[in-house]
């Protein structure tokens, strides 16, 4: 092979990495979220996996309730793909995200402010809609033997939250403490709300439902 079309190559595999700078279930969920039409009065569910495990239909029949989430999504991923978000002037936003990016060695630093970035971009784009900022879970590293990055993080995830629940308040949305409604008296996930001791089991999405009831009604 001639050093001209080795140089080639080397350049088509840089850009390509770059190109795909996120999975390619992240680029299928993005591609199916900007071809689904925008209808009135969303209530959008914006998150990582554990977002798009849940059943919000299901969970609640009757509101419109909308699944914006995306497997391994990142504080990153989701501003990249905020303006499908934003496009529909939904009516509420329950935003949860942080665990990958902590699992990703991002500091509580670079959550916190990209979270508030976010918040910002949402407020400007769509100044109508209620924004509601969920505490990070709590994790089980007795339960499961996988995810040992994102179950090493307890204490970060804690300052993370605290951090969350201030900037909430600065920036005039509401927060969720779901890290309080899910742990144990050792500050764990509970064993019964979790399969892994990341992701939540059918009981955990009940416990969920239970918490934000209310305040999706």
């Amino acid at each position: 092979m001639n050093k001209f079309l080795v140089f080639v190559l080397c350049c088509f595999f840089t850009v390509a990495m770059y190109a795909q700078k996120y999975s390619e279930h992240y680029y299928q969920r993005k591609a199916m979220f900007e071809n689904s039409p925008d209808t009135e009065g969303e209530i959008i569910f914006l998150g990582n996996s554990i977002t798009e495990a849940g059943d919000w239909s299901a969970l609640f029949p009757n509101k419109n309730v909308v699944n914006r989430g995306i497997s391994g999504d990142v504080t990153d991923g989701i501003l990249n793909r905020l303006s499908e978000v934003t496009s529909s002037k939904p009516k509420k936003i329950f935003l949860l995200v942080g665990t990958n990016d902590l699992a990703r060695g991002k500091s509580a630093d670079d959550v916190v402010e990209n979270i508030a970035v976010l918040l910002r971009e949402i407020q400007e784009a769509s100044s109508d809609t209620e924004i509601f900022v969920q505490g990070i879970l709590p994790v089980n590293p007795q339960v499961g033997d996988k995810f040992s990055g994102h179950k090493s993080n307890q204490q970060l995830i804690s300052l993370v939250n605290k951090r969350l629940e201030t900037l909430s308040e600065e920036m005039g949305v509401s927060y969720i403490d779901l890290h309080r409604a899910f742990r144990n008296s050792k500050g764990e996930l509970k064993a019964k709300y979790t399969y892994d001791g990341l992701h939540l089991s059918p009981k955990g999405y009940k416990r969920w439902k239970r918490v934000i009831k209310p305040l999706v009604n």
